[in-house]
């Protein structure tokens, strides 16, 4: 099903069509015609299936065009979601006039005051920081239609409920609210009771293990040498396509910089790129003008790229779903792939937080004529004692617990 079968805004598909989104997630194809005929849902879904747009674009769709007053609020437990959020709702909404504003702590209140005196048809927040632009008078939210709780559960454990309460009670009684929760422990569970009206519920499992024809290999290596092994990784390595994931849109533009300089067809696609150039870049790489393709997570979900051979993880993500979503550009119908992962000291952690979250170890390997500084995650790692690893790699060479070699040649 395409998303024009929702009946979702011209403009808004327009933005639909230039993220490069082909086919709704679950729960897309579930939430949105929900939200769209006006129901509340709730949503048990965990981030990285797509939800986001599950309720940005109804939202965005239904409020037309824009008006002078805030008709829209979503909440998020962190200031980085709330960006996060406020960008893919600036994206869906770019062929719009509606307007957007996000507001959280740790930052001034200067840019923000600006975007809320200048009229927001849409405000992303954390409970904090919008109750103390509640209490200064900077926004209202009587005119609130739409009330999006997203992250509830992580609200909960933050301690934010008793703000959450304080900002519904500043919104309409009648409006359409929609809350999204990996889980739904009892206080969520009492926090719908008081907040929504006979809500639908959509439940989305997670995927927790990737395809079965990618081969996963962690390549320990110093801080300083990334960048390094990085490049010879690449030399020695025979790919058809390749997506290099780092964590920040700053750092991908430095190495998509590197690998130019080192010869390399290379396109860059993050959330600070024009239209024109996340358009041009994606065209490029799946047409083959670019080899390789260094992104931020902008690229790990719902775009549609097929035949990717490898995946890089150059920066560890640091939350197990999204190595799930970034190595699921490789080893698609039925393809084989590979998905590479370079591991500093400071990655330990959210290393071992995937491979719990997979339920198996991943293979580490130093590469060959790769002349490597010394660092402790190679005693951590030596012959597989403390790392459980069984140095079974499919068509690799094992040498002393460690895989030798880049990754499968094509």
């Amino acid at each position: 099903m395409a998303f024009t079968k929702f009946g979702l805004s011209p403009a808004v598909l327009e933005g639909v069509k230039a993220m490069g989104f082909i086919e709704p997630t679950p729960i897309q194809l579930r939430g949105i015609p929900l939200i769209m005929a006006g129901r509340d849902v709730i949503g048990s879904a965990q981030t990285g299936t797509g939800k986001t747009a599950a309720f940005a674009l109804p939202i965005l769709s239904l409020l037309g065009a824009h008006e002078p007053r805030t008709r829209a609020l979503v909440l998020e437990p962190t200031r980085e979601l709330a960006a996060q959020v406020e960008t893919a709702f600036y994206d869906f909404a770019r062929f719009t006039k509606l307007r957007t504003a996000v507001v959280y702590g740790g930052v001034g209140y200067g840019k923000q005051l600006d975007a809320l005196h200048a009229g927001a048809d849409v405000i992303i927040a954390t409970p904090g920081r919008l109750l103390d632009h509640l209490e200064r008078g900077a926004c209202r939210l009587d005119g609130v239609k739409y009330l999006v709780l997203d992250e509830a559960d992580r609200m909960l454990d933050m301690g934010f409920l008793p703000d959450v309460r304080r900002i519904i009670q500043k919104c309409p009684r009648e409006r359409h609210t929609s809350l999204f929760s990996a889980t739904i422990p009892f206080e969520i569970e009492g926090l719908i009771q008081w907040a929504m009206r006979n809500p639908e519920t959509v439940e989305i499992g997670i995927r927790r293990s990737p395809a079965e024809t990618v081969e996963h290999v962690i390549y320990p290596v110093a801080e300083s040498q990334k960048t390094a092994l990085l490049l010879q990784l690449l030399d020695q390595m025979q790919y058809n396509s390749v997506i290099v994931f780092c964590r920040t849109k700053h750092r991908a533009d430095q190495i998509g910089h590197l690998l130019k300089r080192n010869r390399h067809a290379v396109a860059v696609l993050h959330s600070n790129r024009t239209q024109r150039e996340r358009e041009e870049a994606l065209k490029g790489f799946r047409t083959g003008l670019y080899e390789v393709l260094v992104a931020t997570d902008i690229a790990s979900r719902g775009l549609d790229i097929a035949d990717v051979s490898h995946v890089v993880n150059f920066d560890v993500p640091q939350h197990p779903e999204d190595y799930i979503h970034r190595i699921g550009r490789t080893g698609r119908a039925e393809h084989t792939g590979d998905a590479l992962t370079l591991m500093v000291a400071a990655d330990v952690s959210h290393v071992l937080a995937i491979e719990r979250f997979m339920g198996r170890k991943v293979a580490r390997a130093r590469l060959d004529n790769f002349n490597y500084q010394y660092t402790a995650l190679f005693e951590e790692e030596k012959l597989g004692q403390k790392s459980g690893f069984t140095g079974k790699v499919r068509g690799a060479r094992i040498r002393g617990g460690y895989y030798f070699g880049p990754a499968r040649r094509r």
